[in-house]
């Protein structure tokens, strides 16, 4: 089927549907990057050690986040399509499977940090040092890693919560306890990493304890909303009067899930591997990469929440069965060209503010200058990203889970892992040239993501289950 320009185009209705699920993901994550954001700047203050050592726990942390989302997000297929049929019980089912999965990934997760800390923390002060102070660096990151167990269980029943509002609909909640948990994450962080109105001065300590008191209250919203409202939330009627799951819907749940809890773990853990390899040109790199990721997360809102967004609006029309095969596409194709729009004005901007940024931190011209070029790039390549995520959640709203791991981590594994590395190890390539190549290979990813969804294969209904 050969894409024209008006199909590319949806209606009034189209984009005010679209808007109404995307403008509140984009908020809460432009809240949530914003403070991060902050949060960064806060610790960064203290120094280039500092810095890098929280940079370093939140890489290990991405590995535990993606794991949670991977799995939430494999479930979640069924959450979206039972929505889409206005199944109660089949709501209330995968609700019970996302807590479950919670407490499994949260107990594996505290007993991988608690053992290998400090072995995966020393991965990254591996490089010659240059500003940084690899003892230093470490101490940093051990306290703050202790605090952060506290806070992961939390984190955890957050995303099943927030996670099935938002599939069934509700996205203005989750939206709502995001804004107040960073709220309360940068008044903690003024109050405690540098002892404000009587508080001690805690620092890198102090931003841990203030990231884990915001779990709890992000939980806490989301949690006394949900089953206060049970007109609106039918599914939290009676959700803990048992955990019982219908074996015929595991069995088809599992299938689809474990792909993507294993997608979301390894392609996580390949990124940090990325960071570590990156690394390995010294620890200016390892605090300069952390100034651009925090910029260049902020800018990357619109696509990522719009990746939700096509996962939740292609996942209840696959449910309601009303459309044909070629309407569900094209849908699809109007979603991605929208990203895409959104994604060059993103892109724009970051690129225009690179320079200003990094002079926020206190840290050596040295970092500045390789943290300004690193977000130009990831300015530039922004789009590939935009187009590659879109394709990603495409294929994942009909549960084609298997595939997307192909597409995702299977590519990091077997093409830019081992084209990184043996960049690093056999070449002098500095910092900036060396992360622009590997970015190119986004183009491969998204040439194969174009003929998959062209394709039409992904377009499936999994709502069928015996109790």
């Amino acid at each position: 089927m050969q894409i024209k320009i008006p199909h590319l185009i949806g209606t009034r209705d189209f984009y005010k549907t679209t808007l109404h699920i995307a403008i509140p993901i984009m908020i809460q994550n432009a809240i949530t990057n914003f403070v991060g954001m902050l949060d960064n700047i806060m610790v960064g203050r203290i120094g280039t050690d500092a810095m890098s050592g929280v940079s370093i726990v939140n890489q290990l942390f991405f590995v535990f986040m993606l794991c949670l989302f991977g799995g939430n997000a494999g479930i979640g297929i069924f959450t979206a399509q039972f929505a889409g049929k206005k199944d109660t019980e089949g709501i209330r089912f995968t609700m019970r499977m996302k807590i479950m999965l919670s407490v499994i990934v949260t107990i594996a997760g505290i007993l991988m940090f608690f053992f290998m800390g400090d072995t995966l923390i020393s991965l990254w002060l591996k490089g010659e040092s240059g500003t940084g102070d690899a003892l230093a660096t470490l101490s940093s990151a051990n306290e703050y890693l202790f605090i952060m167990y506290f806070g992961m269980l939390p984190l955890a029943l957050s995303f099943a919560y927030s996670g099935t509002l938002r599939e069934t609909g509700e996205t203005v909640v989750p939206m709502a306890a995001g804004i107040a948990a960073m709220l309360i994450n940068l008044i903690g962080n003024y109050l405690l990493i540098y002892g404000r109105l009587g508080f001690p001065v805690m620092g890198v300590r102090g931003a841990a304890l203030a990231t884990v008191i915001s779990r709890y209250a992000e939980l806490a919203i989301v949690i006394i909303w949900t089953h206060r409202n049970t007109s609106r939330n039918p599914f939290a009627v009676g959700l803990y009067r048992s955990m019982y799951l219908p074996l015929s819907l595991v069995g088809r749940i599992l299938p689809k899930a474990a792909p993507l809890l294993l997608n979301e773990f390894l392609w996580s853990l390949g990124q940090t591997v990325n960071s570590q390899q990156y690394s390995m040109r010294g620890l200016d790199v390892v605090a300069a990469m952390n100034i651009s990721s925090t910029l260049s997360n902020l800018f990357n809102i619109a696509f990522i929440a719009m990746g939700d967004t096509i996962a939740i609006m292609l996942g209840q029309e696959l449910g309601k069965k009303i459309k044909s095969d070629n309407e569900i596409k094209e849908e699809s194709y109007q979603l991605t060209f929208f990203t895409l729009c959104m994604c060059l004005v993103s892109a724009s901007v970051l690129f225009f503010i690179s320079e200003w940024f990094p002079q926020i931190f206190n840290t050596s011209d040295a970092v500045r200058h390789i943290a300004t070029g690193l977000i130009r790039l990831s300015a530039l390549f922004m789009p590939l990203y935009s187009y590659e995520n879109s394709a990603y959640f495409t294929l994942r709203s009909g549960g084609k889970t298997w595939i997307t791991f192909a597409f995702d981590s299977l590519f990091v594994w077997v093409v830019t892992i081992p084209a990184l590395v043996l960049l690093v190890r056999f070449t002098e390539l500095p910092i900036l040239p060396l992360f622009a190549c590997i970015q190119c290979l986004s183009i491969i990813k998204c040439t194969i993501g174009f003929f998959m969804v062209r394709n039409g294969f992904w377009i499936n209904d999994l709502t069928q289950y015996k109790t």
